[in-house]
């Protein structure tokens, strides 16, 4: 069974579209045509592009679609399905912090089409997503941060936690909880990453959020794979699509780099 591995779509939904079409994952109409693949998006479907609610229903259908030829298709929880959650429930409740929840979420590249478009559906659906997941030993997850394990000692405590967080009506916990889920830049040593494999498994970590742009220095014209560093332990598959990069759809197991 064929793995794949995409991250950060941010409402790019033709970009998303074109780059599972060239992976084999889907046909002319948008359709699964992937057979028995394995699809993990890791996050970041919404914010800085225009269609981010469009975004989600392609993964909601698609998983409907995936199971009748033997595939499957799942999502994780990026950093920014939890502020758009937070600018949907709190709007401009102002913590303790001076934190404006639906201020924030507009700077940090909310649109305002989605939160309009959202419906009941579609917050259900956000509201059960996890956060890591443990698959053919690669250790997924959205954010390159160590924060994770703050919040349980394997993959399905970790996931408990969240969905508390994501229920929470306390806005103060819901911004700790933002905070946390949007770190980064933890993998670039060696003894970080054998924390998160000492705890929750796996022997590859695979990551979106952090761009192959703006956090490893290549050039937009450039992207072209995902990049694999901290001796091939970890893996970044966000090609920095707002940045002028393009959306990756990467398979795994992704090859060693020399």
């Amino acid at each position: 069974m064929p793995l794949f591995a995409a991250s950060d779509m941010h409402g790019h939904r033709a970009e998303f579209r074109e780059a599972l079409r060239d992976a084999g994952l889907i046909d002319a109409a948008g359709d699964w045509s992937g057979a028995d693949a394995r699809l993990w998006l890791l996050g970041d479907y919404f914010d800085r592009g225009p269609d981010g609610v469009g975004v989600i229903d392609d993964i909601r259908r698609l998983a409907g679609q995936a199971p009748a030829s033997g595939g499957e298709v799942h999502a994780l929880l990026g950093n920014h399905e939890a502020q758009l959650l937070a600018a949907y429930r709190f709007g401009h409740t102002v913590t303790a912090q001076d934190w404006d929840f639906y201020d924030a979420w507009v700077r940090y590249g909310g649109q305002e089409s989605d939160i309009r478009r959202l419906t009941p559906e579609h917050v259900e659906w956000l509201l059960r997503l996890p956060a890591t997941a443990l698959v053919d030993d690669h250790l997924l997850v959205h954010s390159d941060t160590t924060n994770y394990l703050a919040f349980g000692d394997s993959v399905a405590t970790v996931n408990a936690m969240v969905t508390d967080y994501l229920n929470t009506d306390d806005p103060e916990a819901f911004l700790y909880f933002c905070g946390m889920i949007s770190g980064r830049a933890s993998f670039r040593t060696g003894d970080e990453v054998e924390r998160m494999f000492a705890t929750f498994g796996g022997s590859r970590l695979v990551h979106g959020h952090s761009t192959l742009i703006s956090q490893f220095g290549v050039r937009p014209d450039d992207v072209r794979t995902a990049l694999s560093y901290s001796d091939d332990r970890v893996l970044a598959v966000d090609g920095g699509v707002f940045e002028g990069g393009r959306v990756l759809v990467t398979p795994l197991p992704f090859p060693a780099q020399s």
